[in-house]
């Protein structure tokens, strides 16, 4: 085998192969960015359920302390309840 022999086999099994190694590199590197963004939207989502988890457990327990109060507080606490809540947003006119 001479040399230009080798430097074709080179350039035919080797170009290839350094080709497809690059594309998998660039893959493997989307998928790799594409799992970082997949991982902050869960998360993300995780706070948004914590937030809503804790403002629906606060509810809860003041709904546990009317039905287990019966006294004199408990119509002016369901009154409260059905105020409407204003948005973090929203203005009172």
């Amino acid at each position: 085998m001479g040399p230009g022999e080798v430097m074709i086999a080179l350039i035919v099994i080797g170009l290839p192969t350094m080709m497809l190694f690059y594309g998998f590199h660039r893959f493997f590197r989307f998928r790799e960015k594409k799992l970082e963004a997949d991982t902050l939207l869960a998360a993300e989502k995780a706070a948004q359920y914590a937030a809503s988890n804790a403002e629906l457990e606060a509810r809860v327990r003041v709904l546990e302390k009317i039905v287990t109060d019966g006294g004199l507080e408990t119509a002016a606490q369901i009154e409260a309840l059905r105020t409407p809540r204003l948005a973090k947003g929203d203005k009172v006119q």
